[in-house]
């Protein structure tokens, strides 16, 4: 089952979640509203902190949504 564990550091409702295969562990970053889940940022991570390149991309995505 996949695990999800919240992410404040990139915005409020944000959360990731883990997803093993067979090869790689997928992380799929989210926020939750109260009427969508906007997926942010799909990629492979195999270290304990998410890329900061990411985050960024993240953080980017959240505005542009929020300014439409």
């Amino acid at each position: 089952m996949p695990h999800s564990r919240s992410i404040p550091s990139i915005g409020s409702n944000c959360h990731e979640m883990r997803i093993n295969d067979e090869r790689k562990t997928w992380r799929i970053i989210y926020r939750i509203d109260e009427d969508a889940i906007i997926i942010l940022e799909v990629f492979s991570r195999k270290t304990q902190q998410t890329p900061k390149q990411v985050v960024d991309i993240c953080k980017k995505r959240i505005k542009e949504y929020d300014n439409e």
